[in-house]
């Protein structure tokens, strides 16, 4: 799955959330550096829930990291 975005300083990304526990995604060393930062940490799916820990491996859980913590402009 392909995302496109921003991050909270203006920088535009672009990644391939995976779902390999080796490399969750590619395409941005920041966005990479959050989801690694943020392993183990309770996500909400959407805006009221339901709550999963996030594992990288685990694609919809990553997705709901970045609709969180970024602007999410695409996903494809």
């Amino acid at each position: 799955m392909r995302v496109i975005g921003t991050l909270d300083d203006g920088a535009a990304y672009h990644v391939e959330i995976t779902g390999r526990g080796d490399r969750p995604v590619t395409g941005s060393r920041r966005v990479r550096a959050l989801v690694e930062q943020c392993t183990g940490q309770p996500v909400l799916l959407g805006p009221l829930g339901p709550r999963r820990t996030l594992e990288p491996t685990d694609s919809t859980a990553v997705l709901a990291l970045l609709r969180d913590r970024t602007t999410v402009v695409e996903v494809r």
